[in-house]
C-alpha cells in the first residue's frame, strides 16, 4: 500500500509542477487568445530565463527570488523584438508560416544557448533548499511553498489587471473581436504586443522559479515543459485561464502521484517493474481522455 509519509511530498510536489505548467500554459493562453498566434518556441522563452536568473544570480549572489521580476523584465523585452520582427510580419499570412518560424525559433533559441552558455546542465542553489517546514510527521521543502505562493500572487495579480486594468480590460476586447476592438479606438497591435511581452514574461518566471528550485537548465530543457504547457492549454480549454490552473495542477499532481500508485501497486504484488518513465506519459494519457470525452477541453467552448 502507499505510504502516507511519501504520498503527501509526492503530491506537494506535483502542486509545485503544476505551478510551472500554470505559468507556462497561461503565457501560451495570453498570446493566442489576443493574437491567435500558436508560439511552439514558447518553452524556449522558459529557458533562456532560466539562464538569465541563474547568470544574474552567479554574478551578484543576490537572493535568486528577487532577480524573478528582473528576468521576468528582460524576457518581456526580448518578447516584444520577437513579436515585431518575427510574427508580426507573418500575420495573418496563414497558420503554416506561424508554425514554421516558432519551429525555427526553437533551433535558433537552442542553438544560441548551447554557444553562449554550453549544453552542459547548470543549476541553482535556493538559500533556503536546506529548510524543511514540519507539517505534523511530514517536513516539507520551504522552496516548494514559496513558489506555490508566488504563483498564487501572480495568478490574482493576473485576474486584477485582466478585469481591472483599461489595458487588461483592452486586451480581452481585442481577444473577443479584434475588428470592433479597433473600431472602438484599441490599438490592437499595441495588445498584440503586450500580450507577447507578458506571455513571455511568465515563462521566465516559470523559468526562474524551476532553476531556483533546484532543477536543471540546459539548452533543450525547455521542448518537453513545452509540450506539457500545450497539454494544459487544450485539456483546459484553448483561451482559458481558469481551465489553464486546474489542468495545470491536475497534471503536476497526476504525473508524480499515478507512477507511484502504479509502483506501489506492483509492489504489493511482487511485481519488479519501474514506472518512474511514466511520469511524463501520464500527460498525454489525460488529454487523450480528455478529448475523446470533451474536444473542446474542460472549459472550452465549441467553435462554430
Amino acid at each position: 500500500m502507499a505510504d502516507i509519509g511519501v504520498l503527501v511530498p509526492i503530491m506537494v510536489w506535483g502542486l509545485y509542477a503544476g505551478c510551472i505548467y500554470i505559468l507556462l500554459a497561461i503565457g501560451l493562453n495570453l498570446i493566442f487568445g489576443v493574437m491567435k498566434v500558436v508560439n511552439f518556441a514558447h518553452g524556449e522563452f522558459l529557458m533562456v530565463g532560466a539562464y538569465i536568473t541563474f547568470w544574474i544570480y552567479t554574478i551578484s549572489d543576490v537572493n535568486p527570488y528577487l532577480i524573478v521580476p528582473v528576468s521576468m523584465f528582460i524576457m518581456a523585452i526580448i518578447g516584444i523584438a520577437i513579436e515585431r520582427l518575427c510574427f508580426r510580419p507573418i500575420m495573418g499570412t496563414g497558420k503554416l508560416n506561424e508554425i514554421f518560424l516558432s519551429l525555427g525559433l526553437i533551433y535558433l533559441f537552442q542553438n544560441l544557448a548551447a554557444l553562449l552558455c554550453t549544453p552542459d546542465s547548470k543549476t541553482i542553489r535556493s538559500p533556503y533548499s536546506d529548510i524543511l517546514v514540519p507539517i505534523g510527521s511530514i517536513k516539507l521543502p520551504v522552496d516548494y511553498i514559496i513558489i506555490i505562493l508566488i504563483t498564487a500572487i501572480f495568478l490574482i495579480a493576473f485576474h486584477v489587471f485582466m478585469k481591472k486594468a483599461t489595458l487588461g480590460r483592452a486586451m480581452r476586447a481585442t481577444s473577443q473581436n479584434r475588428e470592433a476592438a479597433a473600431l472602438m479606438g484599441i490599438n490592437v497591435e499595441r495588445m498584440d504586443m503586450l500580450s507577447f511581452a507578458m506571455g513571455s514574461a511568465l515563462a521566465a518566471a516559470a523559468g526562474s522559479l524551476w532553476v531556483i528550485s533546484g532543477q536543471m537548465v540546459n539548452p533543450y530543457m525547455g521542448s518537453i515543459l513545452a509540450i506539457k504547457a500545450f497539454a494544459v492549454v487544450i485539456i483546459g480549454g484553448l483561451g482559458s485561464i481558469p481551465g489553464a490552473v486546474i489542468a495545470g495542477l491536475t497534471l503536476g499532481i497526476a504525473e508524480n502521484v499515478v507512477p507511484y500508485l502504479m509502483q506501489s501497486i506492483a509492489a504489493a504484488f511482487d511485481i519488479a517493474m519501474s514506472f518512474s518513465a511514466w511520469k511524463d506519459t501520464i500527460a498525454f494519457v489525460i488529454l487523450i481522455i480528455i478529448l475523446i470525452l470533451k474536444p473542446t477541453g474542460l472549459f472550452g467552448e465549441r467553435g462554430e
